[in-house]
């Protein structure tokens, strides 16, 4: 993903968040309008670890996990144009291009 936004001159600014981690307020501000669920990596090792029940967790406690165990994060999350693209899909994010 990163070398088709290079290819199409799409400046990028790159954060690790695992070095560099989200806290609650900004987790969720960047999620604005989106489904927590929808940014929560479900079939990560992290999240089988923990043995939750996935029908249990309601958004807050989800978000509060990811800020927890950034892996639980579904990657990467890219915003474009005020639009956040979340997993690697190119045509996602020729979408957003629009």
């Amino acid at each position: 993903m990163r070398a088709w936004l290079h290819e199409n001159d799409i400046d990028v600014e790159e954060r690790d968040f695992f070095k560099d981690r989200f806290d609650a307020d900004e987790l969720r501000g960047l999620l604005s309008g989106i489904r927590v669920a929808d940014a929560f990596a479900w079939n990560s090792p992290s999240f089988k670890d923990l043995g939750l029940p996935a029908a249990e967790l309601d958004e807050d406690r989800l978000l509060e996990l990811m800020v927890q165990e950034p892996r639980l994060i579904r990657r990467p999350l890219v915003s474009l144009k005020g639009r956040l693209v979340i997993g690697a899909s190119q045509k996602a994010l020729e979408e957003a291009l629009g």
